[in-house]
């Protein structure tokens, strides 16, 4: 079913944001403030977590969500 799921959506359909990390919490989760002022709670993707891509609070990252739930995104880019 997953499979499925990920061929249904594509590239075009993800919204990409910026933000600034707030809060690290357990299990790579982060809490990021993005640019509008919404807080969301962020994971970091898979290519960042295997090149061991360190994120602290304060920094900027780029984010990618999905129109369907808007209160959780993955974080695909530290600028």
């Amino acid at each position: 079913m997953l499979s499925f799921l990920s061929l249904i959506m594509s590239d075009k359909e993800l919204i990409k944001l910026e933000g600034v990390i707030v809060e690290a919490l357990p299990s790579t989760t982060f809490k990021v403030k993005l640019d509008n002022g919404h807080e969301i709670l962020a994971h970091i993707s898979g290519r960042m977590r295997v090149n061991y891509i360190r994120l602290l609070p304060g920094d900027r990252v780029l984010l990618e969500m999905s129109p369907y739930d808007l209160t959780k995104g993955r974080i695909t880019k530290r600028m």
